[in-house]
């Protein structure tokens, strides 16, 4: 349960971090109004608003979020959240009903595309192909 709950933390740092740094990603918050929680379906979890630009979490659960990611369990939760291949992982969630989405679908659409800003820049290709193409 700490692993999951210390991750759920974690995730507001980070994209705190990735909105300080990365223009791209401060325009994609900009103007958005949104909360939201990741939770266990014990009821663990943490709620996170996005507003004005910024993001805030708290502990635990509110009453009314736009979207809800419940997965079965706090391991499940962290494997989930913490795999390398965070979409596969993600769909093989939802398929095994380790994740349940509740709510709305095209918010959730969205907060996928924000926790794409978290994934490291991929190295340019040493070979460019397009040099030689006429």
């Amino acid at each position: 349960m700490f692993r999951f709950k210390l991750l759920l933390w974690a995730l507001t740092l980070l994209l705190r971090r990735a909105i300080k740094t990365n223009p791209a990603c401060a325009a994609y918050v900009s103007g958005k109004g949104l909360t939201f929680q990741i939770q266990t379906r014990d009821g663990a979890g943490r709620h996170y608003e996005v507003a004005n630009g910024t993001i805030r979490s708290k502990a635990g659960l509110t009453k009314a979020p736009a979207f809800a990611l419940v997965f079965s369990g706090p391991d499940q939760g962290f494997a989930i959240l913490s795999a390398k291949d965070a979409q596969p992982a993600f769909l093989r969630g939802l398929g095994s009903g380790d994740l349940v989405i509740e709510g709305n679908f095209l918010e959730v659409m969205w907060f996928q595309g924000l926790t794409n800003f978290l994934q490291p820049p991929k190295p340019p290709s040493p070979y460019d192909k397009t040099r030689f193409q006429t």
